[in-house]
């Protein structure tokens, strides 16, 4: 047994320290082999079974390697939990004095100048924004690290956070009055510093790509990588690689504007003027988005979700028309600021933000597809909180792999959901990966014995109209028996909807419903509530971990094929198919066997969990590729 193995083995200091660790062989296999990569600088995937104790089979070999190592999440809350509960813990087992950092994108970050601005504007869109942010100033005054997580009492989408977080637009980098103090750079600081930093995926390519100011310093000192939650990382970089226009960052430029004419240009009416035509073109835009795609009721914000390509959006003749008004605005605002622009930093930012904003949008109206080279699709979304217009490469598999290879390092990718049946090729060609290592370790759970999967009968064909109702009418006795404490997963927002209407007021138990709060205020009311039926899409399929007697019925309605009529899907399928390939088979299955295993692991979090499986056209998939035979019978 090497020594890696020892450390996590029944002698080792975890298992001496750690209350509740115990040994765990395909753990130790991990370790060893994570080991081996670091060591050798090679790339290694690695398939980590739910329960396998995958966090601490790379935190060992990391700690121990004497490298400088990068640990990439998908997520805040990964990110968070590594770095306050895993890293702590492991650290001390080992006795290790490994310096460790968390580094977060700016948007986490408390931005000082940008709260003394908030205070000096005054102007909010409702009482709770003058009061959220009286609590983010007296809390302002207690942080030692400025991040925003440690505020209680301000909902993570409350509108006030844009007013005093920056964005690498908006920041004034060293000609700020606070640079000296600034909480970014600070956090920068000591992850250069550090000899263990995590971060995440989206942080991971700012510093590849350089697409930041202030990154493009963490990677090049690194002598390993590991991504965990690996799984989300091609989708992560298609946004990299692509443009993207938000509703967001033309509001913010004219809020900004006008700060900056509060604070360094009131003898200038016209750029409060210009701010204000600006603002204006932006919210005109938003409703003829939402004009297409206007729902009604209480669920009316689930409906707001939609992803057409360019060519089909329902009135794209006045959505082009308000992007020109926009473009127009723009335009204006650079004659203003140009005039003025050397009289102070912010005004001068606010140029080069109007400058790039007009460049990012002159991209996505006049993108042509050229197949020849780089194959992209241009498409318009809007959800909950507002609206993007994109640019999205279809293949980002070689851009990928000379990032990957240049210079050469450990690169380690690892998730519980990476394989499609034994084979990591869907995984591989995605990310350009040509002849990685690889190891695949199942579950150690008793998924025989603690999972039941219940498969109903005499449900209507899945492309009818009363297919949802259906599978609710077969789940409604589960929920029953169970007490509630049950997650239904759709594929579609339509479905969810459905659902929403159908069990309202069919039975006693909480019903909590996507869209209606944001996720993380839903999962911790489903945990304290213990009886409460939870219906989600999306990013409810994975991420989410719920112990205990909580939740203990998974119902899934679909095998989780993305919808073909997705602009980005439909793309990648054209251009598979194009070239002669099957995009089924390449692209749609394997992508909805890492979905389906996601969604199922949703039940079983721990050794001594139960709970119930049902899906009628998920059972033969479920048993079949994504557990492999073995996880429900």
């Amino acid at each position: 047994m090497s020594e890696v193995a020892e450390l996590l083995g029944a002698g080792g200091p975890l298992a001496r320290v750690l209350d509740g660790f115990s040994p765990r062989r395909d753990q130790q296999r991990m370790a060893e082999a994570v080991s081996d990569a670091l060591a050798e600088r090679r790339v290694l995937v690695v398939e980590a079974g739910t329960g396998t104790g995958k966090t601490f089979a790379y935190l060992v070999p990391a700690l121990t390697s004497g490298l400088k190592v990068l640990v990439s999440t998908g997520t805040k809350n990964l990110q968070d939990q590594l770095f306050r509960k895993d890293l702590p813990a492991v650290r001390e087992a080992l006795g290790r004095p490994v310096s460790v950092a968390l580094l977060k994108g700016r948007a986490n970050y408390l931005c000082t100048l940008r709260l003394e601005q908030a205070q000096l504007a005054g102007r909010f869109d409702s009482r709770a924004g003058a009061h959220e942010l009286q609590v983010i100033k007296r809390w302002a005054g207690t942080t030692a690290d400025g991040d925003i997580a440690g505020v209680e009492g301000v909902p993570e989408d409350s509108s006030i956070w844009p007013w005093v977080t920056s964005t690498a637009e908006n920041c004034l980098g060293s000609k700020c009055a606070h640079y000296d103090e600034c909480f970014v750079l600070d956090a920068r600081r000591r992850a250069l510093a550090a000899d263990v930093v995590v971060i995440n995926h989206h942080l991971l390519f700012a510093d590849l790509m350089l697409k930041e100011s202030g990154f493009g310093e963490l990677l090049p000192g690194a002598d390993a990588v590991i991504v965990d939650e690996a799984h989300q990382l091609a989708e992560t970089a298609s946004q990299f690689f692509g443009t993207i226009v938000t509703g967001r960052q033309i509001g913010d430029l004219a809020r900004d504007a006008t700060a900056a004419f509060v604070n360094d240009a009131s003898d200038t009416p016209d750029l409060k003027a210009a701010a204000d035509v600006l603002d204006k073109a932006e919210k005109e835009l938003r409703l003829a988005l939402r004009g297409a795609n206007r729902g009604s009721g209480p669920l009316a914000a689930i409906d707001s979700n939609s992803r057409l390509p360019w060519a089909r959006w329902p009135n794209l003749d006045e959505v082009e028309q308000r992007l020109d008004e926009v473009d127009e605005a723009l335009a204006r605002l650079v004659t203003v600021l140009s005039a003025i622009a050397g009289r102070a930093a912010a005004l001068e930012q606010a140029l080069d933000r109007t400058v790039a904003l007009r460049g990012a949008i002159r991209e996505v109206r006049e993108h042509v597809a050229d197949p020849e080279s780089a194959p992209s699709v241009r498409w318009i979304e809007t959800f909950r909180s507002g609206y993007a217009l994109h640019v999205t490469p279809l293949d980002v598999s070689g851009p990928l792999a000379k990032l990957f290879s240049d210079p050469p390092r450990s690169w380690v990718f690892t998730s519980a959901t990476l394989a499609v049946g034994e084979r990591f090729d869907h995984f591989s060609q995605a990310l350009g990966l040509a002849e990685p290592d690889t190891l695949q370790l199942g579950s150690p759970f008793d998924y025989e014995h603690n999972a039941v999967l219940y498969v109903p009968e005499d449900l209507p064909e899945p492309n009818t109209p009363g297919f949802t109702r259906g599978v609710l009418e077969a789940a409604l006795p589960v929920i029953a028996a169970s007490g509630g404490r049950a997650f239904l997963l759709f594929t579609s927002h339509r479905a969810l909807r459905e659902a929403a209407e159908f069990l309202e007021g069919r039975f006693a138990f909480p019903l909590l419903v996507q869209g209606t709060a944001p996720r993380d205020a839903l999962l911790r009311e489903f945990r304290e509530r213990g009886n409460a039926v939870l219906l989600g899409t999306g990013s409810f399929w994975e991420g989410v971990d719920v112990r205990g007697p909580a939740l203990s019925v998974v119902v899934i309605d679909k095998l989780p094929f993305a919808a073909p009529d997705d602009p980005v899907l439909a793309a990648r399928i054209e251009a598979i198919s194009a070239r002669g390939g099957n995009a089924f088979i390449e692209h749609q299955l394997p992508r909805a066997v890492i979905s389906l295993k996601q969604g199922v692991g949703r039940l079983i979090r721990d050794a001594d969990d139960t709970g119930v499986i049902s899906g009628r056209e998920c059972a033969r998939l479920c048993c079949a590729i994504a557990t492999g035979g073995s996880l429900l019978h």
